[in-house]
């Protein structure tokens, strides 16, 4: 998932090859509603992965990896 803070945070997700975009893409109003999104989603981040991300979130762009169920994954497809 790779995000940008620009009047919200648009969210854009991409396949494996992180070149093909998912057509489903997401505004959140607030960075919680994104870390929460990666909590939902069960990403384990090590402490330097943390610290990459909220690095990220404080300049307004940057990217997770999420590990999606194969439900979560066919609701991005749509």
């Amino acid at each position: 998932m790779h995000f940008m803070l620009c009047e919200g945070w648009h969210c854009q997700f991409l396949e494996a090859d992180l070149k093909t975009p998912l057509p489903r893409r997401l505004n959140l109003r607030t960075a919680d509603e994104i870390r929460g999104m990666i909590e939902r989603v069960g990403s384990k981040m090590t402490t330097e992965e943390r610290q990459a991300f909220e690095y990220a979130i404080n300049t307004g762009r940057g990217s997770a990896w999420l590990s999606l169920t194969e439900e979560q994954y066919q609701k991005l497809r749509r």
